[in-house]
């Protein structure tokens, strides 16, 4: 009998040590966007593949479309570890790192491929650091995309631009640049936009294409102008206090797993662009106006002293930097 007992504590602890018999640990997720949208698609991606290499050792919990709350409810909650994942623009997070308002500079990157560069580069590594102090650790940046012209009457150049009643958000730097272009800044809870258009109470909104399509704005403007003025990504943080309670291993799978997520969200946020513009014009009847070359030196232009106003926020050091790394990779608009 001593023997079976014996045995029976051996079995207990080599079950106690497997990941089915450990309770999982839980990974609360927060981000601002829509299941469907690229960014809720790709976090799904990651609930299931952490889930499945883990072989259940981790649990995640996605919390979408901003429920969990603003950015600074996002930033305590890291810091505390109630909340272990959070993404958030890098505009709202700016108050925390002013530098970030880096990303908001108009015209500064002139593709894609750009912001990859940046975004995955030393300057989003140093950039991606700048929140450590407020206990959160970078993981790498989703995409929003280049910001457009959704309005309510046609803006294909400035001077049609002139005066247009936009919404916009309380950044200084987004005020600045469409009052640069001539247009009439109106800030607005996000949650009043739609409505807003509706009544006209502002006659336009600059968002990204997928955002235009997920929150309907089809269907309350007319015209999309493709002005791309500035580029918008979000960073994924990861609460440091829970990072640092896990293995090596953990760790190590968890920004993987990230990894492959983040490019494959970019990848889908680029290729929904094209489809969403032809659905626009398609199914929803607006017209699609992409400044000509020469127009759009002329809001390039139009824009081009509002870095100087944030020199203090953005160093002149960093920004050269950046426009060094596009000569450097023939990426520069000269090019």
């Amino acid at each position: 009998m001593k023997s079976f007992f014996l045995f029976l504590g051996l079995l207990c602890a080599m079950l106690a040590g497997t990941p089915e018999a450990q309770a999982a640990k839980r990974i609360k997720v927060a981000f601002t966007n829509f299941p469907e949208h690229p960014q809720g698609v790709a976090f799904a991606m990651f609930k299931k593949e952490l889930e499945a290499r883990s072989n259940g050792a981790f649990k995640v919990d996605l919390i979408d479309s901003g429920k969990y709350g603003n950015p600074d409810s996002i930033v305590k909650g890291l810091q505390m570890n109630v909340l272990q994942i959070g993404a958030e623009s890098t505009s709202n997070f700016s108050v925390f790192d002013p530098r970030l308002m880096l990303f908001d500079i108009p015209y500064l990157f002139p593709s894609y491929e750009a912001a990859d560069l940046v975004l995955d580069g030393e300057v989003g590594k140093e950039l991606g650091r700048g929140l450590e102090k407020n206990g959160c650790i970078n993981l790498g940046y989703m995409e929003i995309g280049f910001r457009q012209i959704f309005s309510t009457r046609p803006v294909a150049t400035l001077e049609e631009g002139r005066g247009l009643k936009i919404r916009v958000t309380p950044s200084r730097m987004h005020i600045a640049i469409i009052k640069a272009l001539g247009m009439n800044p109106t800030p607005m809870a996000w949650g009043e936009v739609f409505t807003g258009l509706q009544q006209r109470t502002v006659e336009g909104i600059d968002v990204d294409i997928n955002l235009g399509w997920f929150w309907r704005f089809y269907e309350v403007t007319k015209h999309v102008t493709l002005s791309r003025h500035f580029y918008t990504p979000h960073m994924v943080l990861i609460s440091k206090r829970f990072l640092s309670s896990l293995s090596p291993e953990e760790q190590q799978l968890i920004r993987d797993v990230m990894s492959e997520c983040i490019r494959e969200q970019r990848k889908l946020s680029r290729q929904n662009e094209k489809r969403f513009l032809e659905k626009f014009q398609t199914e929803w009847g607006m017209t699609i106006h992409d400044l000509s070359p020469a127009e759009r030196e002329r809001w390039i232009e139009a824009t081009s002293k509002v870095p100087d106003e944030f020199g203090d926020a953005v160093p002149p050091a960093l920004l050269e930097q950046v426009r060094e790394a596009f000569r450097q990779a023939g990426m520069d608009r000269k090019s």
